[in-house]
């Protein structure tokens, strides 16, 4: 009898199966590493633009809304721990064409993403040394190569560190920022709540606006659950990375946003261009902090390469699941001594390089709408996550394999999956939401009609080669 292995193409002296060397506290700081991007850093301020003071209560409501869903993913990845995660959960509960489509889609959205976080930070890197970006893309590119080719432990060192010094700089904001506010700094005069005097501004309509552009700030989480598969003791650390993570974004992004609501009017905020507009570079400045623009310019760089570094894992990995679930050719299903899928890796930097040449070669409408998929992408993964979790738990009841549980189930289930229904409403509303819906319903469709057809051809082929003698019998 062939092994799984030898299915994918063994060759002697590999296993094709991954490492289980990352500990809790990798987990936990990838995950929030992955969640604190440059977009916190850059595009605060354009909720709190549209909503004011009450962006709070858009973040809250999108904080919920997140914390539910990691929490039912949390509960579906300690009981079946899997590379493919979410795509394996939308397979085990609806069939192949499901789990094809949501991981391609999802594989995509972060291959596209790939490719705007190093043009980003080679861009900023090449203004320092006064040489065009592509050179210190292309060295950083060669250095996270050779980090995610070196085994899956020396990676979530890499990502611990990276992500430590985030955490750090935002930890570091949020005791500066409440000590402008109550006044503990001499040189600034703390305007107390005042600005909060005038909290929605714009009414609801502003805080429908705010919604969608923090919608999707917390986008990044679920990487935690890819690498719990290669973990030491998968159950008992997704239960308590997702537990650290979702707890402690919150606390990062809803301090982070009181302070600047509370310290800058809103109408001076909108999305920064450069570490200099950063509303937290703004907030560090009335500190009289020294060089906080060069030093606030450098933790974003850092938060691009981060969040590249980790994509290149999370997209090699999913490629590796794709591969061992058919989805995608076997090839990449192989692993190195290491057990790392150097293959797969390799597919992800082919494809990061692409598009890089297609933000910077081609054509600013294709790469808009590419873009717009975004938030569509992670919309329709969510959804996914809450029905699976919905479908399944009875399972791992019956199984015994139910080591974290989503709270309220199914009511809150349910109502987590209403919110999501009612946030896309509230995008089609919306000019320039609407276009990431019609997209990425357009590339599900699409995708599942593919996985659909590969199912029943390849269903027929295994029914045809079951059905027909071997030699032997024939011989016999």
């Amino acid at each position: 009898m062939k092994t799984r292995e030898s299915e994918t193409g063994a060759d002697s002296g590999t296993s094709n199966q991954l490492g289980n060397t990352l500990e809790t506290r990798h987990l936990t700081m990838m995950g929030l590493g992955s969640a604190i991007g440059a977009g916190l850093f850059l595009g605060t301020g354009v909720g709190i633009q549209a909503a004011g003071p009450a962006v709070l209560l858009s973040y809250a409501v999108a904080g919920i809304v997140v914390i539910a869903v990691m929490q039912m993913l949390g509960e579906l990845a300690a009981a079946r721990p899997a590379s493919g995660t979410f795509a394996t959960y939308g397979q085990m509960a609806f069939g192949r064409w499901n789990g094809f489509a949501l991981g391609w889609l999802y594989w995509f959205m972060l291959i596209m993403v790939m490719g705007a976080e190093i043009t980003g930070a080679g861009a900023i890197m090449g203004s320092w040394f006064g040489v065009d970006g592509w050179i210190p893309g292309l060295v950083c590119v060669v250095l996270f190569t050779v980090v995610n080719l070196a085994g899956v432990r020396g990676f979530g060192e890499f990502e611990y560190w990276f992500a430590f010094i985030k955490v750090a700089i935002i930890f570091i904001f949020l005791v500066v920022g409440t000590g402008l506010l109550l006044g503990f700094f001499p040189s600034y005069e703390s305007p107390g709540l005042s600005n909060f005097s005038n909290f929605a501004p714009n009414g609801i309509s502003g805080m429908a606006v705010g919604l969608l552009a923090v919608a999707f700030a917390f986008g990044g989480i679920e990487i935690v659950t890819i690498a719990a598969a290669e973990s030491k003791d998968p159950a008992t650390s997704i239960a308590a990375a997702v537990r650290a993570v979702i707890w402690r974004i919150s606390v990062f992004y809803l301090g982070s946003v009181f302070l600047i609501s509370a310290l800058l009017p809103f109408d001076t905020l909108g999305e920064a261009e450069s570490a200099e507009e950063s509303p937290f570079t703004r907030i560090l400045a009335l500190a009289q902090i020294p060089g906080i623009a060069e030093i606030m310019e450098g933790v974003i760089v850092l938060a691009l390469l981060s969040a590249f570094n980790a994509q290149i894992y999370a997209t090699s990995r999913l490629m590796y699941s794709f591969s061992r679930d058919r989805n995608a050719p076997r090839w990449f299903g192989k692993t190195n001594s290491l057990k790392v899928p150097y293959r797969a890796v390799c597919c992800s930097l082919l494809f990061a390089f692409i598009s890089v040449a297609l933000q910077v070669w081609g054509p600013t409408n294709l790469i808009n709408i590419l873009f717009n998929a975004v938030g569509g992408t992670l919309l329709v993964i969510w959804m996914v996550i809450v029905l699976a979790q919905i479908k399944l738990r009875p399972t791992f009841v019956r199984d015994g394999t139910l080591s974290v549980r989503m709270w309220g189930y199914p009511i809150l289930s349910w109502l987590t999956f209403l919110a999501l229904i009612a946030l896309t409403i509230l995008m089609l509303f919306d000019d320039g939401a609407r276009l990431q819906v019609l997209t990425v319903t357009i590339a599900f469709v699409v995708l599942s009609a593919i996985g659909w057809f590969l199912q029943k051809t390849q269903k027929t082929q295994k029914t045809q080669k079951a059905q027909t003698p071997q030699h032997s019998d024939i011989q016999a």
